[in-house]
């Protein structure tokens, strides 16, 4: 991928952009997820918001036929008006789900905030009105489901690391597997680069997250943290999957250039959102943590 205009212009290479981006990031993340709330959750808010706003341009962005964009580049009047209403709906949603201990009123919020963006546009263009609506579950939920799973007092920072843990391991096997297995196309109308072999580095990899997992919070059962992480792999295949299908559909290759080097919010999470939104079912399911299944 070309460097932003601006990268280019400063001298800096898109490695060195992407290299300063992580080293300010890198901090906050993990400051964020060591305190928890009040802090994660209003960090979480902070980026679930921004990608509520990435995927409210993402769907009106007027795609031509063979022409892909960097970004989404609709005027403002297709997405102003439900952008702002879908990142005042997220953050507000995350903000309950946070500071109210539960998701009940959080998802009051999403369905609220739904609705409105839905009737704000639904007169003047009905089939944009419902891809606005999506945006707010697809961004919300997730995000509630983070702060959830760091709210737990006793479980909550080894349940959100084992995730995230859980995320880039399957992002990693991925990538490695894919590359240096190759083989059939997982969905090559969607992402060309996916193979099978990919999706199984991604099990393998999230497999073994599970793994160390079981064992660094001695758990009693170790073969179901493994079998759930695996299958938590193939949910994270599957986020990425629906957020390059989202992306090709509406020809953009970004979700937008809010973090320098590395594209958007939407581009660095889609796969995290799908794991988050599995545990926070399953959690919901069974009121307690994963980690604690014996």
């Amino acid at each position: 991928m070309a460097p932003p205009a601006d990268t280019r212009k400063s001298g800096l290479s898109n490695l060195q952009i992407r290299l300063i981006s992580a080293a300010v990031l890198l901090p906050l993340v993990t400051a964020a997820i060591y305190f928890g709330h009040p802090l994660f959750t209003l960090f979480i808010a902070i980026f679930a918001a921004a990608a509520a706003w990435e995927w409210a341009r993402i769907v009106a962005n007027q795609k031509t036929l063979g022409q892909v964009t960097p970004v989404p580049s609709a005027p403002a009047d297709r997405w102003g008006l439900p952008a702002t209403l879908a990142v005042v709906a997220t953050g507000l949603a995350v903000l309950l789900a946070g500071f109210g201990g539960y998701a009940g009123l959080g998802l009051l919020a999403v369905a609220v905030g739904a609705i409105t963006t839905f009737a704000s546009g639904v007169f003047k263009d009905a089939k944009l009105a419902a891809w606005q609506l999506l945006g707010i579950p697809y961004t919300a939920v997730p995000a509630m489901g983070l702060v959830v799973v760091r709210n737990d007092a006793e479980w909550g920072m080894a349940s959100l690391l084992w995730i995230i843990a859980l995320v880039v391991a399957a992002d990693t096997g991925g990538f490695i597997a894919g590359r240096s297995i190759g083989g059939p196309k997982l969905a090559p109308r969607i992402s060309p680069n996916k193979t099978w072999a990919g999706l199984g580095g991604a099990v393998a990899g999230a497999a073994l997250v599970g793994l160390l997992t079981a064992f660094i919070v001695n758990h009693t059962n170790v073969w179901v943290l493994v079998l759930l992480s695996a299958a938590l792999g193939v949910v994270e295949q599957a986020g990425d999957l629906v957020e390059s299908a989202l992306k090709r559909h509406f020809g953009v290759k970004d979700a937008s250039h809010i973090i320098p080097g590395h594209g958007g919010v939407l581009d660095r999470v889609d796969g995290l959102l799908a794991v988050a939104v599995a545990v926070l079912v399953i959690g919901e399911w069974t009121g307690r943590s994963v980690l604690t299944w014996s």
